[in-house]
């Protein structure tokens, strides 16, 4: 099971740094970790409608007639209603709404993990070793590994194959 501390472990290595032991002490590398990492992993979630982090809602009118979206949502996929803030304007006294949300590190796929531990040491590339040479090439490996795990993550489901239907039965 991954944690943060091995994902900022991980994104540490790339840049030839050491790994962090805790994102409590006072090393720049656990000071980075510890303000960066949930801005730069809510971002990277909220970037692609990952599967692993999309989650159907059924909300309700709270008193004053809206629809509060929930503070684990990052991005709303699918919605019924009007987006203002951190409300929903509808008409209906409850509505359905799809959304990408927060996940624990711990639920990551390995494939979003790869690239959320890139993702991080292109952040902490720049405050912690100022290299534009090795920014750009992280840079570079980034939108590789986004391509390739939006690639898996689509791919990943059940098959809608039709197993048994007769007028495709007859044609063989």
């Amino acid at each position: 099971m991954l944690t943060k501390i091995d994902l900022c472990s991980m994104a540490l290595l790339k840049l030839g740094e050491k790994p962090v032991q805790s994102l409590n002490d006072d090393s720049v590398s656990s000071q980075l970790a510890r303000t960066l990492f949930d801005p730069v992993i809510d971002a990277l979630i909220a970037a692609h409608p990952w599967r692993f982090a999309t989650k159907s809602f059924q909300l309700n009118k709270n008193s004053d007639g809206d629809f509060i979206i929930p503070a684990e949502i990052l991005r709303i996929l699918k919605c019924k209603g009007q987006v203002i803030g951190n409300k929903i304007v509808a008409p209906s006294s409850t509505i359905s709404i799809v959304a990408t949300t927060r996940v624990p590190v711990e639920a990551f796929p390995s494939y979003f993990a790869g690239l959320a531990a890139t993702k991080l040491a292109m952040e902490f590339c720049i405050p912690l070793i100022g290299d534009q040479t090795v920014f750009r090439m992280l840079v570079a490996l980034y939108e590789s590994e986004f391509q390739s795990a939006k690639f898996v993550d689509s791919t990943t489901s059940i098959s809608n194959d039709i197993d048994d239907f007769s007028l495709i039965n007859a044609r063989f």
